[in-house]
């Protein structure tokens, strides 16, 4: 999926949002270390106030050292200046310090809640939202942008007032020093002002270019890293190549857009503060300037042009920092397809019956998927459902959790409508077994607990050995903490599964989900598995998906599936005298 495709999934994900509201939105996160901003600003116009003093300092010094004073200068006087002026300079590099410190803490805290708010944000989308969305783009934008945003806070906004303050009161100086020449000096400003206005319009747009190139790439490279096996398999490495050059080009060309536009505004700011300088000395010659006063001006219009040119940088971050921060809030601002109900109810446990009325469901408006399906498990029953690939028996099972919201219908658990149990409740009661197991980084110990402190060790051992898992686990060199590389990569599907039964168990689930839990596995792998499917039917209500027919042969019921439609239900032999669909199955299966 395209960026392009990715902000098309997204609610309001290629809505711009205005200035102030995004910075009202993204200062809405520093609420909690408000205080600490509010001191770095005191500490920060005292450490200005200091700064911009200095000057004054130089110029009664150079003044009062001049010719028709030298022979009157007195040592102590000179000595006492000296030091006075390096007590403030080293207090003004201690107020730095200060800030700098109350600054980290106070961007820090704020990064860290924008980051598990957009975290949390995701982990409450629905399974359909998530299919949508390219991993490469939640990434870039829970580590990236909300990094970017966290320098907007310790560093860059603090530095934009601060270069804003000084020079408004480098100004101010100046007109007391000299109101002649501050009204030349204007006209410079507003010369910085207009140029800067316009700027900020044309580095927002390529920022906003340069940003979404950034997600293209990094979209790419995590959807062709994990295909990488399959790109050696069929010969796609040139391919793939072009393809990364051509991502990798866009986000070349506009990077090198911003680049050139500061290329151009950097050197006109110098040629401006080149231009107020020499202004300063062709006036200051015209209006009999003392000594001092021309090094008090020199130094003035330097600290006046000096923040104007850094303002150029700074506008650089703030506006990657908001770009940043829109995408973060187009993001937060998709709803959840997936929410609890105003009077949902928390379930402690439940008793395992589970009832579909009249479902009908479709991915896509009007591609019904499931038509009118209707059925009722009992508590303890063993359930499989069979039929054709795309006949919706995975979609039957992923709409139990609610992992997707039907159209029509009702699916109920202990006569209870789904919709009205909060779904964390729902989920805890529900364990699911699939196909494709994933494993994280981490040992076999943290793997089948999921890291939760809640569960001993002994619980984790007699989970695995309910399961058979401790059949190849024990003969590992760590045992149970083993170490596991992402996705399990170093264990076998049949391991992986094995884990997956026992993480289930551990979590003592009332209704037990298998989506094609038997497949692709060996032989050995798959008797022990059957042996702990047949010690798991006496956990809760099993609901089992399986193009093997051998794995369901025991279970109570079967529903057989086509086209979205029951076409056929009851037990394996009561199905096989019908002669019906299921026959055909399974003669397909055991012809030989």
């Amino acid at each position: 999926m395209t960026e392009e495709e990715f902000e098309k999934a997204m609610l309001h994900g290629d809505r711009k949002i205005p200035f102030f509201t995004l910075l009202k939105r993204t200062l809405a996160y520093a609420k909690g270390d408000m205080w600490r901003i509010v001191l770095s600003l005191f500490v920060l116009t005292v450490g200005v106030i200091i700064d911009l003093l200095l000057p004054i300092i130089e110029k009664w010094f150079v003044d009062y050292l001049d010719a028709k004073h030298m022979q009157n200068a007195v040592l102590s006087v000179i000595i006492g200046v000296a030091i006075g002026y390096i007590v403030l300079a080293v207090i003004n590099k201690l107020i730095s310090f200060l800030m700098s410190l109350l600054l980290q803490k106070a961007g820090q805290n704020i990064v860290e809640r924008l980051r598990m708010d957009v975290f949390s944000h995701i982990e409450n989308m629905s399974q359909n939202q998530l299919n949508e969305m390219p991993v490469g783009s939640l990434v870039t934008r829970v580590a990236n942008y909300t990094a970017a945003v966290s320098n907007l806070f310790t560093d860059v906004l603090v530095r934009f007032i601060m270069n804003m303050l000084t020079i408004v009161t480098v100004f101010v100086i100046m007109i007391t020093l000299s109101w002649e020449l501050s009204l030349v000096l204007l006209v410079f400003a507003v010369i910085v002002g207009v140029t800067s206005f316009f700027f900020v319009g044309v580095i927002a747009n390529k920022y906003r270019t340069e940003r979404k190139n950034t997600s293209i790439l990094n979209s790419f490279l995590s959807e062709n890293l994990q295909g990488m096996r399959i790109i050696g398999i069929f010969n796609q490495e040139k391919k793939k190549q072009s393809e990364f050059d051509r991502n990798n080009e866009s986000l070349r060309q506009s990077a090198y857009g911003i680049n050139v536009a500061f290329t151009f505004y950097r050197p006109f700011m110098s040629f401006l503060s080149y231009g107020a300088i020499a202004t300063t000395f062709g006036v200051g010659f015209a209006l009999s300037f003392t000594p001092g006063l021309f090094v008090a001006f020199y130094l003035y219009v330097n600290r006046f042009f000096k923040p104007i040119q850094e303002l150029a940088d700074e506008l650089n971050t703030i506006q990657g920092a908001l770009t940043s921060s829109e995408k973060l809030f187009n993001l937060l601002d998709v709803k959840p397809e997936v929410i609890d109900k105003e009077d949902a109810v928390e379930i402690d446990s439940f008793k395992g019956k589970i009832e579909f009325r009249n479902v009908w469901f479709a991915y896509e408006k009007n591609n019904w998927i499931l038509k009118d399906v209707s059925f009722t498990v009992n508590p303890k029953e063993t359930v499989a459902f069979v039929g054709a690939t795309g006949a919706g028996k995975t979609t039957i099972l992923s709409l139990i959790v609610r992992n997707f919201e039907i159209q029509k219908g009702q699916i109920l658990i202990d006569d209870i409508d789904i919709t009205h149990i909060k779904v964390k409740s729902l989920r805890k009661a529900v364990g699911q077994m699939l196909q494709d197991v994933f494993l994280f980084s981490g040992t076999i110990k943290s793997n089948v607990s999921l890291r939760d402190e809640s569960f001993n060790d002994e619980e984790i051992v007699e989970a695995c050995k309910y399961v058979n898992a401790s059949s190849f686990i024990e003969k590992l060199p760590d045992t149970y903490n083993e170490e596991v590389i992402e996705g399990g990569a170093n264990f076998s599907s049949g391991q992986r599964q094995l884990l997956s039964f026992a993480r289930t168990v551990l979590h003592k689930p009332q209704v037990l989900i298998l989506d094609e839990a038997t497949a692709n596995i060996d032989t050995e792998t798959e008797m022990l598995i059957q042996e702990s499917l047949e010690k798991m039917k006496n956990i809760g209500t099993m609901l089992v998906v399986a193009h093997r027919l051998s794995t369901i042969q025991h279970a109570d019921n079967i529903i057989v599936l086509q086209n979205g439609e029951i076409i056929e239900e009851g037990n394996h032999q009561a199905l096989l005298k019908k002669k019906g669909y299921y026959f055909k199955l399974y003669q397909l299966q055991f012809e030989n």
